[in-house]
This record gives C-alpha cells, sequence and structure tokens, in this order.
C-alpha cells in the first residue's frame, strides 16, 4: 500500500498526502489524497461508492487524484489534483452524520484539498459538507455556487469530440456520424443531447433502465444497445464511455478496431485499463482524445466558483477545450507518440514550469 502512495517504480514521484478518515459515529470511512499542489490547493470532486475492498477504494483515489492533476493543469488552472471517495452504497449509507464528519475531515486539511461532486455525490450533497468546510465547490446556486457540473462537463467533452471530428474528418461535426455513448447518467444524457442537436445518429446503453428511458424520453430517436460489446459492434465512428475508468482494455480495443471505430471521445476517467492501450489505439488508426483533457468542463466550472461563479465565463473557458485537443492531436503528430502522451507532458511541463516559480522569494507580509 504504501510503494503506491510514495510512487515506488513510477515516474511522477507518488503522492504528497493521503489521509485515511474514519468517524466511529456516523460510521464514515473515507481516503482523501492529494496528488499534487504544484499549481495550487488540489481540487477534485469526493467519489461515494460500493467498493468491494479498501484496498480497491484506495488504488481508486490514487488514480483519479492523479488524472485532477493532469486535468487541472491542461484546463488552465492554478489548481493542484486530488480526489476523495468515501467506502459505501450512497443510496444506503449517505447521510448528514456522514457528509458532515466528512466536511470536518476536509477542513482539517485548512485549505490543501477543496472538494466538489463526483460519481455518488450532488449538488445537495455539498451544501451539506459546507456546513462544515469552506473548502467545497459544486454548491448549488442558492448557497452562491455553480450548481450541477455535469452541464459543463458534458459541454467539455463535445467540444473534444468537435475537435477530434475536424482532426480525423477535416470538419467540427458530428453530423452524419454514428457515436455510441456507454452511460448516460449525470453527464452522458447531457452528452447525447449536444450530438442530437449536432446531427448526429446516437446510439446509447447503461446498466440502469432508468437512466435510459430519461434518454429516450428527452431523445425518441436515440437508439438503445442491450450493453457495451453490444455497443463496440454495432459499427460506430466515435465510441464515447462515459460511465466508470478502465473502459478501454484490450479487448474493447479489439473490438473497437474490427468494428471500424475511429475515434474514442467520452467522459469517463482513467479510461485506459493499462500502460500501453494508448499504443494499441494509436496502432490501429483510432484517434483517442485523451480523458482528462476532454471531460475537464466540470473542473473549469467548479473552479470558477471560487472566484464567484458566472456561467458565461466558465463555459468560455471551456470552449477552449477546443482549441487544446487539436493542440494536443498536432504535438502528437509532430512527435510521433499517442496523443495521451502528448498531453501528458504538456501537463507535467506546466506543472514543472510553474512550481519553479516558488524559488522566487516573496516578502513575507507584514505584521500587525
Amino acid at each position: 500500500m504504501l510503494s503506491r502512495v510514495f510512487g515506488a517504480g513510477t515516474e511522477d514521484g507518488g503522492h504528497e498526502q493521503v489521509v485515511l478518515c474514519h468517524d466511529r459515529s456516523s460510521g464514515l470511512k473515507a481516503i482523501i489524497a492529494i496528488h499534487s499542489t504544484a499549481l495550487g490547493p488540489a481540487l477534485g470532486g469526493t467519489r461515494f461508492f460500493p467498493y468491494p475492498t479498501e484496498e480497491e477504494a484506495l488504488q481508486d483515489a490514487l488514480n483519479l487524484s492523479r488524472g485532477m492533476s493532469y486535468k487541472n493543469a491542461l484546463a488552465g488552472l492554478d489548481l493542484g489534483g486530488g480526489k476523495a471517495v468515501i467506502i459505501g452504497d450512497p443510496a444506503q449509507d449517505k447521510n448528514e452524520a456522514v457528509l458532515r464528519a466528512y466536511g470536518r475531515f476536509v477542513e482539517s486539511l485548512r485549505g490543501r484539498y477543496v472538494t466538489a461532486c463526483d460519481v455518488g455525490t450532488y449538488v445537495q450533497d455539498m451544501d451539506v459538507v459546507a456546513r462544515e468546510t469552506s473548502f467545497v465547490t459544486g454548491r448549488s446556486p442558492e448557497h452562491g455556487g455553480a450548481g450541477d457540473s455535469s452541464i459543463l462537463t458534458a459541454f467539455g467533452v463535445f467540444q473534444g469530440m468537435r475537435a477530434s471530428a475536424r482532426a480525423r474528418w477535416g470538419q467540427p461535426t458530428l453530423r452524419g456520424k454514428r457515436v455510441g455513448v456507454a452511460g448516460v447518467g449525470k453527464v452522458g444524457h447531457y452528452l447525447v443531447g449536444h450530438l442530437v442537436e449536432d446531427g448526429a445518429t446516437v446510439v446509447v446503453t447503461d446498466v440502469s433502465e432508468t437512466a435510459v428511458n430519461r434518454v429516450r424520453a428527452a431523445h425518441p430517436e436515440v437508439g438503445v444497445a442491450a450493453d457495451t460489446a453490444a455497443l463496440l459492434a454495432s459499427g460506430l465512428d466515435v465510441y464515447a464511455p462515459c460511465a466508470l475508468g478502465g473502459a478501454l482494455t484490450d479487448e474493447t480495443v479489439g473490438a473497437l478496431g474490427a468494428a471500424g471505430t475511429a475515434i474514442v471521445c467520452g467522459a469517463a476517467n482513467n479510461q485506459l485499463a493499462h500502460p500501453g492501450v494508448e499504443k494499441d489505439l494509436a496502432e490501429r488508426g483510432i484517434l483517442y482524445a485523451p480523458d482528462y483533457l476532454v471531460n475537464s468542463g466540470g473542473v473549469i466550472q467548479v473552479a470558477d466558483e471560487i472566484e464567484g461563479f458566472d456561467f458565461d465565463r466558465a463555459k468560455k473557458k471551456a470552449t477552449r477545450i477546443f482549441d487544446t485537443t487539436l493542440e494536443i492531436f498536432t504535438r502528437a503528430a509532430a512527435d510521433g507518440i499517442p496523443p495521451a502522451l502528448a498531453a501528458d507532458r504538456l501537463a507535467e511541463k506546466r506543472m514543472r514550469e510553474i512550481s519553479a516559480l516558488r524559488s522566487v522569494l516573496l516578502p513575507a507580509a507584514r505584521r500587525s
């Protein structure tokens, strides 16, 4: 466990801090992972999920927090990367006491970590967490917050998909293309709306029949696949994984290649199941838009809340995902490397250069 925290055998140097949180009275069990504060306080959401084991919860926290460092760096934010996971079934275990206990642990970090929504947590939950800490974003508009960050997450993924279409087919549109969306929950159903409006033929799948029915009610023209395997085999131009991580396995990439899929661009975090998948995608001629680049619209939205939220300002920032995605594709082609590696290098360059500014001594504030 400690070797994973300290980054033994990895190139990124491991994590700065990992906090194990246990409140006996409420039953809270949580992990807060701070990967990097090179650019500023670590911002990242809180995932509430029934992990089979505590080991898997820790691994998810480590992976997700590292991804947040890279996401925030590429988004141009002065924020580092962190993530928290609460172990439990949100439908049964989430209550005021658990959320407020969690908020007190966030407060104990004194601003090194700023939390927000993620899988299993919602705007209303962040309002409860905020009763114990000021280091929380993604709050409801009634409390001065940004509201549902899924809106700009989906918008950003759509911008990344438009850029991918531009790079692959010469035009920044999905009109006439067949797009498969796996997972139509908080983000996926908004993404479907953008795609339908743009003129794409959309096919969806989700383990939740309720989620599928909601999409079908809003967009009756959308097709439904029985499961992800059926979706992958259905002849997609674009595949959008929008559920949990690890979606791009060796088997998945093989199925995409066999079906002639041209682009992978989706909202899920940590899509690459293991190192090397990005090379397999490139070798099969599948253009991969790095997940932490295209799904950064949500963190752009909640980060804007720190300044005093303005939706138009946040949306304008999220629109830049289109340009950054094109830049990544250009760098990847020039260097002969997969886009995922090009994105890593650009994010690491910014973290390295900005953190080096700490060598410039600032005068201490005058004491009263």
